[in-house]
């Protein structure tokens, strides 16, 4: 079976966050299943900026799990991308079963189309993107986005492919003409340091690790570690995200007084990212929305508990005993993290790592993939 992957950005193009090593996860596991032939089609887009992208000496890219990666030079914008539409249509003819990812990029609608004429089922992930919030920008053109990819669908032949009942009943919402299935994502498992010290001094280390965006709520974690109940925190910032976002977030921890608290390291990887969960105590994830929230899983996989907001839908950390679920508001966040000061972090962290282990692999998100690929091919 032939499985082309279309995705508008793809690994090593991590400023985009959860997303790109969830696909990067997937991928990975798919290739390993035998009778999986897979590709994927996508930009060289590394960020926002002209030159941000990725260094490509060649193409395609054969990854170390043996599937070939092609990254279309960008040509103008965050992922458009003439060559990429000039090998789109040879790509699809040579797939059983397209996978697309993502909803409000130029890739979206051609594939879509494309697919139609060609007669190619379609499995698609929105990654959260038709989840919404009182934040969310543009409603009137994304719903005439929506509209168009509805056009292109003939029914029985796009499954949506979500990670949460949450998510489902959002997307299926917006593309009524879609079915939908639910996947959770996996998660990888790092070695973890035994030796790890837990609160030195009785600190507890917070982190927060993600994309610098107003739909994650830093904000309200901010205020939160103001409050004098919990005085005795650190927090450690690891991503990146617009510059002018990033220092209207450094002029609130000055106005709030958090200086010498609040570290802003930027976007960490490899080895700097193990470590960033090596040294925390909790990791806080206090989103506006999440279809997913992979920095829940990774953080539970590194031992880490977590402090989720129920804008994620991670209520089963609370009946883990691995974290807290709840509204993100700063007193809730504060009292959250109150609680937390007082319980064995280390028996926490393990409880996560046991359920990450038990329910979250790769193999088994790939084998549910697979079999939804030929779901559709027998269809």
């Amino acid at each position: 079976m032939n499985i082309l992957h279309v995705t508008p950005s793809f690994f090593p193009a991590t400023y985009f966050g959860g997303p790109i090593y969830s696909t990067l996860g997937l991928c990975d596991a798919l290739q390993a299943i035998p009778g999986v032939n897979l590709r994927v089609l996508t930009t060289d887009t590394a960020g926002p900026g002209k030159l941000d992208r990725l260094q490509v000496a060649h193409n395609p890219v054969v990854f170390p799990a043996g599937y070939h990666v092609c990254y279309c030079r960008r040509s103008f914008g965050l992922d458009v991308s003439l060559g990429f539409f000039a090998r789109l249509w040879k790509a699809l003819r040579w797939a059983d079963v397209v996978h697309l990812t993502g909803v409000y990029s130029p890739p979206t609608i051609p594939t879509l189309l494309a697919c139609r004429l060609l007669g190619r089922p379609v499995v698609w992930s929105p990654r959260g993107s038709l989840q919404r919030w009182e934040g969310s920008t543009r409603p009137r053109l994304k719903r005439l986005w929506e509209a168009m990819c509805n056009s292109l669908i003939k029914p029985g032949r796009v499954v949506l492919h979500v990670t949460s009942q949450q998510e489902a009943e959002s997307s299926i919402a917006r593309i009524s003409h879609a079915s939908t299935a639910l996947i959770p994502n996996g998660v990888d498992l790092p070695e973890l340091d035994t030796q790890r010290v837990w609160q030195p001094n009785g600190t507890l280390r917070i982190l927060f690790m993600g994309r610098l965006h107003p739909i994650k709520g830093i904000e309200n974690l901010l205020i939160a570690m103001s409050a004098p109940s919990v005085a005795n925190t650190t927090l450690v910032v690891c991503g990146d995200g617009d510059p002018t976002y990033r220092a209207l977030l450094q002029e609130q921890v000055a106005t709030l007084g958090l200086e010498g608290r609040v570290v802003f390291a930027g976007e960490v990887k490899g080895k700097a990212k193990l470590a960033a969960f090596t040294a925390a105590d909790v990791c806080v994830v206090p989103s506006f929305s999440e279809n997913f929230g992979m920095v829940v899983a990774e953080s539970l996989a590194h031992g880490v508990p977590v402090v989720v907001s129920k804008g994620a839908p991670w209520a089963e950390v609370e009946r883990q005993e691995c974290g807290f679920w709840v509204e993100n508001t700063a007193d809730s966040l504060a009292s959250a993290l109150q609680t937390i000061m007082n319980h064995c972090l280390a028996e926490m962290g393990n409880r996560g790592r046991s359920w990450m282990e038990r329910d979250y692999g790769w193999n088994k998100a790939a084998k549910e993939m697979n079999a939804l690929y030929q779901t559709l091919l027998t269809n």
